[in-house]
């Protein structure tokens, strides 16, 4: 519905068009919910309008809130005549059957019920006469806040051509951008509305854990701890809570509902109190105004002491940090973007990442808008993607090509100490001696910046030149399994093999999702996906026992849904370790046909573990005991129900019960195998 907001949606169709609008509105109130100018437009063009709420029809008949392209495809040619009616309706059956046959005879019937509701459904609209005589006034420009570059990126750029506006823009318009770079930060101008239903917060039933906003995958929704001064300039109704442990400050948790995706991942998360949960799903328009809170809580200062009290590595103090990676255009219920959020509240101000062509790449940079941002202080992740073979490489070449630099620089920030006295040797030598420490040397490097200012030393000048290089780099290389387990391995390999400090992060969704769900090499045995239709035969490729084969490599497998405290310890350990790191994130997909739907994705993972399918572990060559399995003993019991939870496994059986329950006990055989290979070691 938002949408008739955003585009003009009508002023393409020929007088005595038809339009038929998607929406939950009843007729009468219609006349308040449209534009004027899309009321006058109907009304002088005599368009034949209609209304249909897709969304309740979904509902209704199991097919979801977000899968109602077949019951509006079913209107369409109820509305068109292009195909008649009766024959339309069963064609669209007959395809139905034969696309979604293989997932059940469930699955079947609720296309065919959606179908049948969709031709039904529709409700013819009187349009009034009083419309022709609307004045319509001229819109007012949406109002940009940002940097000088991103109000001119978001103006001239992303505007146009999210409003789908973008071919009327001349080629002069983006030579500015020829580089390939674009601001960061642009995402947050966007504001979509693109959910049926969003979290509302009821500060009664929370324990303020911050779960919600641990597991978000779009960090829409955010803790706050607000000041007494801060509450009273508060909009009005804005709820807030003693923050527990720190009396001086007050506790909020506000959601951005225009950017929310409706996935409701952060109620499942929600422990709530006395058996009551402290989000609640509600429609977008009933929640609209809590987008002030949201807006008003994102302009306020961060707390540093708060971070501090809680630890920042911490679940819940990692996110009183502002998340360096916000409103992407991931799939709702992702399972990718919470880690890479995460790493981003962590090390985010401090970054490079080199990100592989795949899901991660698209959710992290689609043109026009960029998720990756900044924080109070103009810092954020440096991001870049290559391409999908040599991203390991590309991002190796980044860590080596900073390296380079940054050692001629320690260089001369060891001749320029031997000549220095009194405030800028003792920031020179807070600098050299946290030189590997990437959080401590970027606050020597800002205390040495500023002592470099007051030196007249030629040496001194060629730091200052430098400076954006005299800090050390949290050096990342983002991908999924498809390039780190097939397409990218050897350049992982390598990168591995070089002893140098580098932190991969691999989202393994066992798939090659951005893709259309071919297999990989990560596709477990029994999966059905593209060019695996009858099973995958062999079993998944154990990257983490290739990488700890080589001695020196931290490697972990993590699984943030089952246990988020061992995660936020993984990724901490994996980025403090002087070498190369692999972390194996597994990430729920919508590829996987999760049968409650991606809303469970935190779940599933916390399934996964349970029963076995997944385990979570972590190599430290550098720890005493090198080897821990974090993950407790496995109920296998429960592993063939886990694999009935997903079309993925569950389909072949529909086609091939025999070989599904051979498959299947492959599948478990595997895991319990592997289960005992990790509790060995």
């Amino acid at each position: 519905m938002n949408h008739i907001y955003k585009y003009k949606m009508v002023e393409d169709l020929v007088d005595g068009g038809t339009f038929l609008l998607n929406c939950h509105y009843t007729v009468d109130e219609l006349e308040e919910k449209l534009p004027a100018s899309m009321k006058k437009y109907i009304a002088d063009h005599k368009i034949n309008f209609y209304i249909i709420d897709g969304v309740k029809i979904g509902i209704e008949t199991g097919m979801g809130a977000t899968r109602i392209n077949t019951i509006l495809q079913s209107a369409f040619f109820k509305l068109t005549g292009i195909i008649e009616e009766k024959k339309a309706i069963s064609l669209m059956k007959e395809a139905a059957k034969k696309t979604y046959g293989n997932k059940g005879e469930d699955v079947v019937k609720k296309n065919c019920d959606a179908i049948d509701r969709g031709a039904t459904g529709i409700v013819k609209v009187n349009v009034p006469s009083s419309w022709k005589s609307i004045k319509v006034t001229a819109e007012k420009p949406q109002t940009i806040k940002g940097s000088k570059e991103v109000v001119e990126f978001v103006k001239n750029i992303q505007i146009p051509v999210n409003n789908r506006e973008g071919d009327k823009l001349p080629v002069s318009a983006f030579v500015k951008y020829m580089d390939g770079k674009t601001p960061s930060g642009t995402s947050a101008h966007e504001k979509r509305g693109v959910a049926v239903r969003v979290p509302v917060w009821n500060k009664d039933n929370c324990i303020q854990c911050n779960f919600c906003s641990f597991v978000c995958p779009h960090a829409v929704i955010r803790p706050v701890a607000m000041t007494n001064e801060e509450v009273k300039n508060a909009p009005s109704g804005m709820q807030v809570k003693d923050m527990n442990g720190m009396p001086e400050y007050k506790f909020s948790i506000v959601t951005s509902v225009l950017d929310c995706t409706g996935c409701g991942v952060c109620c499942e998360a929600c422990p709530g109190m006395r058996g009551e949960k402290a989000i609640k799903m509600v429609e977008l328009d009933k929640a609209l105004n809590t987008q002030e809170y949201f807006d008003y809580a994102n302009i306020l200062k961060e707390k540093d002491d708060v971070a501090e009290h809680y630890k920042e590595t911490t679940v819940k103090g990692s996110q009183f940090k502002k998340p360096l990676l916000e409103f992407s255009g991931a799939c709702a219920g992702c399972g990718e973007t919470p880690y890479a959020k995460l790493v981003t509240q962590l090390f985010g101000d401090r970054m490079y990442i080199a990100n592989a062509t795949g899901c991660s790449s698209i959710w992290g940079n689609s043109s026009p808008s960029t998720p990756y941002t900044k924080n109070s202080k103009g810092r954020g992740p440096a991001w870049n993607n290559s391409l999908f073979e040599d991203n390991a490489e590309f991002g190796y070449g980044m860590m080596l090509a900073h390296s380079t630099l940054r050692k001629s620089l320690i260089k001369v920030a060891e001749e320029l100490m031997t000549k220095s006295e009194g405030n800028l040797k003792v920031a020179l030598n807070e600098y050299l001696n946290t030189q590997n420490n990437s959080k401590n040397n970027l606050v020597a490097t800002d205390n040495l910046v500023e002592c470099l200012k007051n030196s007249k030393s030629e040496l001194a000048k060629t730091l200052l030149d430098k400076k954006d290089f005299l800090s050390k780099k949290s050096q990342w290389i983002f991908g999924g399994d498809g390039w780190a387990y097939d397409i990218g391995f050897g350049g992982l390999d390598h990168v591995l093999a070089s002893n140098e400090d580098i932190n991969i992060m691999v989202f393994d969704t066992e798939v090659y999702s951005n893709t259309g769900g071919q297999s990989s090499k990560a596709t477990p045995s029994g999966s059905v996906a593209q060019f695996a239709a009858g099973g995958k035969e062999v079993k998944k490729k154990d990257l983490a026992s290739i990488a700890m084969s080589y001695g020196y490599v931290y490697v972990a497998q993590i699984a943030l849904g089952y246990d988020m405290n061992q995660a936020i310890k993984a990724i901490t350990e994996a980025e403090n370790y002087n070498g190369p790191s692999l972390i194996i994130a597994y990430a729920p997909c919508i590829n996987h046909g999760i049968k409650k739907g991606m809303g469970k994705s935190q779940i599933e993972e916390k399934l996964a573990v349970e029963c076995g399918y997944w385990h979570t572990f972590r190599f430290n060559p550098m720890a005493e005991d090198k080897f821990t399995l974090d993950s407790k003993e496995p109920d296998f019991n429960k592993y063939n129900e886990f694999l009935a939870g997903e079309v993925r496994y569950s389909s072949l059986a529909l086609k091939n019960k025999e070989k599904a329950v051979v498959l299947d006990e492959k599948n478990k055989n595997e895991s319990i195998a592997r289960y005992n290979y990790l509790k060995a070691l």
